[in-house]
């Protein structure tokens, strides 16, 4: 006989593998044994997944009997706080509990050993503390936007495309709705077998397994639960992401609207009557021309919510935070250009140039904090994200648009070697330019101007001799000496002119070489799984129209992989000839003035 198991509390799913309970709800266990914490079976629904293993009861009599009363006698005596009531699970086939059924009691997450689920994907991203501009209580408090009307979370059943819905959104989902007797689920962690008499023909017994470490990128980003069909949620046409066949392969589609925006003019302002100080950088966006101010905090924030919903796209870092020396001339000057070439590939990117909150980030006034506050917590409210995203990306279709497994490994293959190279290569060249421009700043021009003394010394010795026709030999000399005092001037000033910037640009780009890795782990761990159910279909163990579902939902990964690798490459090749352009044509006016101090100093020898 099965295991069964009661529910004791109404649970609502969070996260991509978990299903939602209803007090008294009798469950389908799949094994007795709990995953730290965590029990997997399937709810009254059909819906196979996780929950918290102390908010069941195993059912060990064969009939059914109410929770037992015993069980609230476990709760601590006060130390905990109670949860908030959850949000209401309402799907369409769900009937209310009946009218007698006390209100549930949830248990602290504490108190029942309700393991903490992993963050989501860019959730180990740590906001600037207070080393570096402080979080105000008057900016991040801890008021909320209201839910926009109708927008559900991913944790609802599936259906199809929703008619009846308000205009320009769409109900999608990865779910499918098997035959009755015959659902497979979404898989389950390794080791953990089926519920013995779970039905189903052959084809229908095996599933792609789960990975083991569920704090993977793969698993993180939500990328697992896409491919394995459990994303489901509704999609505004505004949210598309479209992806388009172009000359060089899969490529976003382009802003219609381009733009850029200029960082000026950072001041040092105060609050709170003085007792606190900031740095504010005056952006302009060209597609407004209004300026508005934000401070390194709110870049931050940008960053955080960026990386966290866009796994598969390459969110450039932000110029490193500083403890101590914050206000002095010279760190406020290398962080604005740090956040000027920040700022230029964020609106280079088709995508992250057009998302909501980098658009609220660049238009909303400086001076309406209630504005601000109300599209910041809209955008940390975003339900398009993890296992969701990836329900926003549109995909070529039709004859020619298919893309080749082999071929699509064989490209992230080559691009991951080749970042790899490219690391190398930009810590190298770092280390060389910046040990060049130490000897610049030091070394060259401590011996330029010693060659300078020693001439000074021998126009001196010269001047002991009264001759009238020595005078000007004098002169010359002690010009010569004053050529080379100021040719070690322009050598401790040219690294800024040329070298400084490279090395801007390489941190920006060493920046990005660390985003690909994970963002490769995705697209190999969707990879892994099609792998996996083309070998169960070849053992008869899963139905094929199962496997094509699994490749399709893979395909839209590699298609937005291989949209950002060659964004990527488009972009480089567009900073790199700039830059390189620019070194050199700083290089040919540094020695020009040198040649031009030299030939001064010679011009006075012709009169001697």
């Amino acid at each position: 006989m099965a295991l069964r198991a009661r529910a004791l509390y109404d649970f609502r799913s969070e996260n991509p593998g978990e299903i939602s309970l209803r007090e008294h709800e009798v469950l389908s266990l799949c094994s007795e044994q709990d995953i730290e914490g965590w029990l997997e079976g399937v709810n009254s629904r059909g819906d196979r997944g996780l929950f918290p293993a102390s908010y069941v009861q195993v059912i060990r009599a064969p009939a059914a009997e109410p929770p037992p009363p015993a069980r609230y006698a476990n709760l601590p005596a006060g130390g905990f706080e109670p949860l908030p009531p959850p949000v209401a699970f309402k799907p369409a086939a769900q009937q209310p509990p009946p009218a007698a059924a006390p209100e549930p009691f949830p248990l602290p997450p504490a108190a029942a050993g309700y393991p903490f689920p992993p963050a989501p994907y860019g959730g180990s991203y740590q906001p600037s503390q207070g080393s570096d501009d402080d979080w105000d209580d008057d900016w991040d408090d801890s008021s909320t936007v209201a839910d926009e009307p109708g927008a559900l979370g991913s944790s609802y059943p599936d259906y199809e495309a929703a008619g009846g819905g308000a205009s320009g959104r769409y109900r999608l989902s990865t779910r499918s709705e098997p035959s009755l007797g015959s659902r497979g689920g979404a898989g389950h962690p390794a080791g953990h077998p089926h519920p013995p008499g779970g039905g189903g023909g052959a084809k229908s017994s095996a599933t792609v397994s789960r990975n083991l470490n569920r704090f993977s990128t793969f698993v993180k980003s939500g990328g697992e639960a896409f491919v394995l069909g459990e994303a489901s949620g509704f999609v505004k046409d505004g949210d598309k992401l479209c992806v388009v066949l172009g000359p060089r392969g899969p490529e976003w589609q382009e802003n219609p609207y381009p733009f850029q925006c200029s960082i000026e003019d950072p001041t040092k302002q105060t609050k709170f009557k003085g007792m606190k100080s900031y740095i504010a950088y005056k952006l302009v966006p060209s597609h407004t021309g209004q300026q508005v101010h934000r401070r390194y905090k709110h870049f931050d924030w940008l960053y955080g919510r960026l990386a966290e919903k866009f796994p598969v796209i390459s969110v450039p870092h932000l110029p490193e935070k500083q403890a101590t020396g914050r206000f002095e001339e010279d760190f406020i000057s290398k962080r604005r250009k740090g956040l000027a070439w920040w700022m230029d590939h964020m609106c280079s990117h088709p995508v992250l140039a057009q998302c909501d909150a980098f658009q609220h980030f660049l238009t909303c006034p400086s001076t309406d904090e209630k504005a601000w506050k109300q599209g910041k917590r809209k955008a940390e409210k975003d339900e398009m994200v993890g296992a969701n995203f990836f329900l926003t990306i549109s995909v070529p279709t039709g004859p020619g648009a298919s893309l080749d497994l082999q071929e699509v490994e064989s490209q992230v293959d080559g691009f991951k070697a080749f970042t790899k190279k490219m690391d190398e290569s930009a810590l190298q060249l770092n280390h060389t330019a910046n040990e060049f421009a130490r000897k610049q700043v030091t070394g060259f021009k401590k011996e330029y101007q010693k060659v300078g003394h020693s001439f000074k010394c021998l126009s001196q010795a010269f001047e002991l001799d009264q001759q009238a026709f020595s005078a000007g030999l004098n002169q010359a000399i002690a010009f010569t000496a004053e050529a080379y005092d100021a040719i070690g001037d322009l050598f401790a000033d040219q690294p800024r002119q040329d070298l400084d910037p490279v090395m801007d640009l390489l941190a920006l780009y060493q920046g990005h070489l660390a985003n690909f890795p994970d963002i490769i782990h995705v697209q190999k761990g969707a990879l892994t799984k099609v792998k996996e159910s083309k070998r169960h279909v070849e053992e008869g163990k899963m139905e094929l129209q199962k496997a094509e579902g699994i490749q399709e939902r893979c395909n839209i990964i590699s298609f937005a992989t291989l949209a950002e690798i060659n964004h990527f490459h488009k972009i480089r090749v567009r900073d790199f000839k700039s830059q390189m352009q620019h070194f050199l044509q700083q290089q040919i006016l540094f020695f020009q003035k040198v040649t031009q101090k030299l030939e001064e100093a010679l011009h006075k020898y012709d009169s001697v």
